[in-house]
């Protein structure tokens, strides 16, 4: 029989707005209230239930994030506030998370330590974007009626830290959709696949998650496609960053929100929640990897994801083959693999790797996506009792991970996990490559990716090392048409070139370092 005190999620709801006029779309703290609402009566806790929440939880939209900008209508002062009024709870604690992809995972670890260590008793989690409506309002020259000032100031919980430093924004790096196709030519290096050879598995590995969008009512593309049209650059399908198409890319301009509830066991037992409702998580764990691209290790593993499955695991006393479902963080292939590498499945493993179609098909509700997963991983084990599954999260650029794993079998004993300060030291401590911020000479790449807007091939960009020193750099490549052509057919990696460092500007401003191939 589980203690007491043992955390449990007995609720999840999610929205998904599709195919709605900008005029008659619900705003995102609307969707947000809804998916909250379904969670709360997926709890088939009877209509007080909201009147017991000590604690609202909100995802940071990403609209509301530092690095976003100030939009012109829809800003929420408080929305913890604004959600617990839509829903009729007077919790005690309103908070508001820091901005990253892992945050849904990591604040479900959070309550759940919370809740063992009796800080927390009930709570709502919940987020919510509304980008699809947002932008085809600025499109179209409308200000929507959105936003609230209920009064108060949530607090802010996580670490709200740039992805990207000084250098590595001045290089482009900041845009997910540039530094994720580095890491994927990283792996097919480590693979030794051709360029050819490499982009028809990427299109087999996303034509599997398609299929499970193509089946999910809340898939905001719910269309199977095949590994070939995946894979094959079209006039639909561009290139975006060499070997991405478009096909392979999150889709963050989406409607979608999503809720979950957790409360003590304890709890759940006094408001008559079935036991039916309840699903257990076995493990948990929260890493980092060295927080700059340009000073990993490599761009084809991630110490953290391996660190925080082994500690998870662990504490579930499970491994990862006993795991029924899966749902790895899918922003773009790369991050797919690297989690799956890491965790020990096998890329043949004929079990999905998603429960929901993932971010490019179901879509990527911005920071909240996981949400989704968590979502419907509660009702994946549920409908099959005794059924084990693991969510992974990872937020910025193979960064930050969160990991949960799922049961409704009970946990035995007192709930309680490692620290997540006492591994992170250890990955921090990890040796790593000096940067050179100013490199001049001649050099390697160590991975690279063409740069592609609407128009075709802008630049390129590269990872590399100084023959010299072994020291990193980063650098663009000179946007000549037919080198950047060449760039996506040729093998890249390991090709000798000279680089030469950012000059100032008119405006006094550094540009970019540059490196030019060998002829």
């Amino acid at each position: 029989m589980p203690e007491a005190n043992t955390p449990i999620l007995v609720g999840g709801g999610q929205i998904t707005q599709r195919g709605v006029a900008v005029a008659d779309a619900l705003s995102p703290m609307a969707l947000m209230a809804e998916a909250a609402k379904r969670a709360l009566a997926d709890a088939k806790g009877g209509d007080a239930l909201a009147q017991q929440l000590d604690t609202v939880a909100v995802v940071r939209f990403t609209a509301d994030s530092p690095e976003a900008g100030r939009l012109s209508f829809g800003q929420y002062t408080n929305a913890p506030r604004t959600l617990a009024n839509a829903v009729g709870a007077r919790p005690d604690r309103e908070l508001y998370t820091a901005t990253g992809g892992n945050t849904p995972q990591w604040l479900v670890n959070r309550t759940a330590e919370e809740i063992a260590n009796g800080e927390a008793d009930c709570v709502l989690l919940a987020g919510s974007e509304g980008l699809h409506s947002i932008l085809s309002a600025l499109n179209q020259g409308q200000e929507l009626d959105w936003g609230d000032e209920p009064g108060g100031e949530p607090t802010h919980i996580g670490v709200e830290k740039p992805g990207v430093n000084e250098m590595e924004r001045r290089h482009a790096m900041f845009f997910p959709v540039n530094t994720y196709p580095m890491f994927e030519n990283a792996i097919r290096g480590q693979l030794g696949r051709t360029v050819k050879d490499h982009q028809l598995e990427l299109g087999k590995l996303f034509s599997k998650f398609t299929k499970v969008a193509s089946e999910n009512p809340h898939a905001w593309f719910p269309t199977f496609r095949s590994p070939e049209e995946i894979a094959t650059e079209t006039e639909t399908n561009r290139y975006v960053g060499f070997p991405y198409t478009k096909y392979m890319n999150s889709i963050i301009r989406v409607d979608q929100a999503a809720a979950v509830v957790m409360m003590s066991v304890e709890k759940a037992r006094e408001l008559g929640i079935p036991e039916d409702r309840w699903v257990y998580l076995h493990g948990c764990a929260d890493a980092n990897d060295l927080w700059y691209v340009t000073e990993r290790v490599n761009y084809h593993s991630s110490p953290a994801i391996r660190t925080m499955g082994q500690k998870a695991l662990g504490m579930a006393g499970m491994s990862i083959d006993e795991m029924d479902y899966l749902d790895l963080y899918s922003c773009f292939p790369s991050a797919v693999q690297i989690g799956a590498q890491e965790l020990g499945i096998s890329l043949d493993d004929p079990r999905d790797f998603t429960v929901t179609g993932g971010l490019p098909y179901f879509g990527g509700a911005g920071n909240n996506y996981v949400m989704h997963s968590i979502a419907t991983m509660l009702d994946k084990v549920r409908a099959k009792p005794g059924s084990k599954g693991l969510c992974t999260a990872n937020g910025w650029f193979v960064t930050k991970h969160s990991i949960g794993v799922y049961s409704t079998t009970p946990k035995e004993g007192q709930w309680e996990r490692e620290n997540p300060a006492t591994y992170q030291a250890e990955l921090d401590a990890m040796d790593h490559p000096i940067v050179d911020e100013m490199p001049d000479g001649d050099a390697k790449i160590e991975t690279y990716t063409v740069v592609h807007g609407r128009e075709g091939a802008q630049f390129g960009m590269v990872l590399g090392r100084m023959n010299d020193t072994g020291h990193r750099f980063v650098a663009h490549v000179p946007a000549d048409k037919a080198l950047l052509e060449t760039m996506k057919t040729k093998e890249m990696l390991g090709a000798s070139g000279n680089v030469k460092p950012a000059q100032p500007g008119a405006d006094g401003k550094l540009g970019t370092n540059t490196f030019t191939p060998a002829a």
